[in-house]
């Protein structure tokens, strides 16, 4: 029986688990922290957790003067009609909490009824990180201070990331936060400021706006999610904008220290700014610090992240390696595919090399931003030959009845054979309308295809046909031309 040994819980170890044991083998996964890793415990779970009573308070705000709702209040005059609705932090920090361990809980029993091993500790490499006898020694410290080392056929790296720290802006868990100690918090920030405009710090600012905080987000670059597509971060940012959110384009921070119950946050040209609590998200570090894997002949890159290949594989052999620490593409879907992938290769199973251009993200904004496949920046640099369609929601049926003025849906299709090979979707609930674009883009759909397919009337979805018989005019003027 070959045995796996699994360094890491979170999606690609725990799928990856699953895969194995399916397969047949013997498998052992070492985890410190709980099986889920941060996906579940401190990162996707808890943070869309938090974002989903945020939609529920910007739904509310839209509401009340869209549709005409009416919140009355007991309180004299009757004029008095529209109550200010607020959140109790510390109860929405609860249930974040309860969800999550519920999640990992259930986790470890699919994996254990499976008939996984599970070892609570930090694992590494052993015995100078070289193979013997074509396996591998891997250590675990216990969490009661004891060592076990365990033999592996295969093992798979899933040892994911930690928030990146700033010297002179160092947390405290208090004020000044890292986006894994905000589920700490019992009132909600008064004044929060965020530093970091990627991903994380879009998605956090956005949703304690909504809850009530006054936000500053600090960007370093030309305007928030500098990694979206350019309509779509213009979109966003003219919503955050509208909001009230205080967006500080070309800002780079320096430094965070903390003076009483206030947080001042010291930006690089010397301007000073000041509010009760700050949120650092300025990226993150990969867990493979210490763990022997440059001294199994693993290699990293200048990041400490290590270098695989689309079957997952690392520079030594019989260890792979899945997820955030590969840098590949930070999402917990794609590190549950490298992981199963990794042990389909490991065990001589049928296997499709990843292929990054049918993976559909999403940043949980509001309005979400959606994507899948080829790019924008993809197409003006070349790497695709591709004409765009882009429609506005503000035409949609659906959107004008819910009050939807801000987002779009955008096409992307190969000029000749009208073979869609990308897309974009800006609304609310953009992670459920990309679905259609992503089996388009991963079965080579044609637009004719996409635009004959029904859909239900009215629907947001109705813009995603409509957008391909567009495209079909639009590509068929791109290859006369």
């Amino acid at each position: 029986m070959t045995r796996i040994v699994i360094i890491g819980g979170g999606p690609g170890g725990y799928e990856a688990a699953l895969v194995a044991a399916q397969l047949g083998a013997e498998v052992t996964v070492v985890d410190r922290d709980g099986l889920g890793g941060s996906a579940v415990l401190t990162d996707c779970v808890p943070s869309k957790t938090l974002i989903a009573t945020a939609e529920v308070m910007t739904t509310f705000d839209s509401s009340y003067e869209e549709l005409g709702i009416i919140v009355a209040d007991d309180t004299p005059p009757l004029a008095q009609s529209a109550r200010v609705v607020g959140v109790d932090l510390g109860k929405v920090n609860r249930r974040v909490k309860r969800l999550a361990i519920a999640q990992s809980h259930d986790i470890t029993q699919a994996v254990t009824r499976a008939g996984v091993t599970v070892l609570r500790g930090k694992g590494r490499l052993g015995a100078g990180g070289q193979a013997v006898d074509g396996s591998r020694e891997v250590v675990v410290d216990r969490e009661d201070g004891t060592t076990e080392t365990v033999r592996a056929d295969a093992v798979l790296i899933a040892t994911g990331v930690h928030p990146r720290e700033l010297p002179d802006a160092q947390p405290d868990g208090e004020r000044i936060l890292t986006w894994t100690q905000v589920y700490d918090l019992d009132e909600l920030p008064r004044e929060l400021i965020v530093v970091g405009s990627g991903v994380t710090g879009a998605e956090f600012a956005g949703a304690y706006q909504a809850l009530g905080s006054d936000v500053t987000l600090v960007s370093s670059r030309d305007r928030v999610l500098p990694g979206e597509d350019p309509d779509a971060a213009e979109v966003l940012e003219d919503v955050f904008r509208r909001r009230g959110m205080n967006v500080m384009s070309r800002s780079r921070a320096e430094s965070a220290k903390r003076i009483g119950d206030k947080v001042e946050v010291t930006l690089s040209d010397g301007t000073v700014i000041e509010g009760t609590h700050c949120l650092m998200a300025v990226g993150s570090i990969p867990n493979t610090a210490d763990m022997g894997l440059e001294e199994a002949g693993v290699a990293l890159n200048d990041w400490g992240q290590i270098k695989v290949d689309r079957v997952s594989r690392t520079t030594a052999p019989g260890v792979y390696a899945a997820g955030d620490c590969t840098g590949v593409f930070m999402l917990a879907s794609v590190a549950a595919m490298q992981g199963r992938i990794a042990m389909y290769h490991a065990l001589g199973d049928a296997v499709q090399p990843l292929n990054l251009k049918t993976v559909a993200s999403n940043v949980f904004t509001d309005p979400e931003i959606a994507t899948v496949g080829y790019t924008a920046a993809d197409v003006a640099g070349g790497k695709m030959d591709a004409v765009e369609v882009k429609l506005p929601l503000r035409g949609n049926p659906r959107a004008k009845m819910q009050g939807i003025r801000d987002g779009f849906v955008k096409l992307f299709c190969r000029p000749g054979t009208g073979i869609v090979v990308g897309g974009v979707v800006v609304a609310p609930r953009a992670s459920e309308l990309i679905h259609s674009i992503s089996l388009a883009v991963d079965n080579n759909l044609t637009v004719e295809q996409v635009a004959g397919a029904f859909t239900v009337y009215p629907s947001l979805s109705g813009s995603t046909a409509e957008a391909a018989r567009q495209l079909h005019i639009r590509k068929r003027e791109g290859s006369d031309s």
